[in-house]
C-alpha cells in the first residue's frame, strides 16, 4: 500500500533553481520527521550516441542541485535522501524511482521553459502527468506569489 501523498515523495530536480523553488515550495507540507524527500536527478542516457558530457561532470553537477535542495530544507524535520539514476527517457527514469521507492507521489514545481524548447527537447511534466501511475503533484513556484 502506497504512503500517503507527502509522507514518502520522489522530487525530481533538473538544476539548482529549480532545486531552490522545489524546496521552498514542498518545504510546508514535509516539515515533519515522519516523511522522506527523495530527490532524484536522472542523467539522461544518450542510448548509443555521444554524452553530452562526462558521466563524472554530470554526478558533479547533480551533487550541487542536491546541495541547493538539501539547503532549502536545512529547517525542517523530514529525512531527505538524495540519488542519481541514468535513463534514456527523464520521465519513465522519475517514475521507476518512485515505484523502486514505494513513493506516494512525485512533487515538482513546473519549470520556466519556452514552448519551443519544451517542443523540441520533448516535456519531462507532459510525460509525467500522462504516462505516471503514482501520483503527480505539481505545486506552485514560491516566486508566483510575488507577482
Amino acid at each position: 500500500m502506497p504512503a500517503p501523498s507527502f509522507q514518502r515523495v520522489v522530487v525530481p530536480v533538473a538544476g539548482p533553481t529549480d532545486a531552490k523553488a522545489t524546496a521552498a515550495a514542498l518545504a510546508p507540507y514535509v516539515d515533519d520527521a515522519n516523511n522522506t524527500v527523495i530527490a532524484v536527478h536522472v542523467i539522461e542516457k544518450a542510448g548509443g550516441a555521444p554524452d553530452k558530457a562526462s558521466v563524472e561532470q554530470r554526478e558533479e553537477y547533480a551533487e550541487e542541485i542536491f546541495a541547493v535542495l538539501t539547503e532549502g530544507f536545512a529547517d525542517i524535520a523530514a529525512a531527505i535522501d538524495t540519488q542519481i539514476h541514468y535513463g534514456t527517457d527523464i520521465a519513465t527514469t522519475i517514475i521507476k524511482a518512485a515505484h523502486d521507492a514505494e513513493a506516494g507521489a512525485i512533487v515538482f514545481t513546473p519549470r520556466g521553459e519556452s514552448r519551443w524548447k519544451k517542443l523540441l527537447s520533448g516535456d519531462v511534466t507532459h510525460k509525467l502527468v500522462n504516462n505516471s501511475d503514482v501520483p503527480i503533484l505539481v505545486l506552485p513556484d514560491p516566486k508566483l506569489g510575488d507577482k
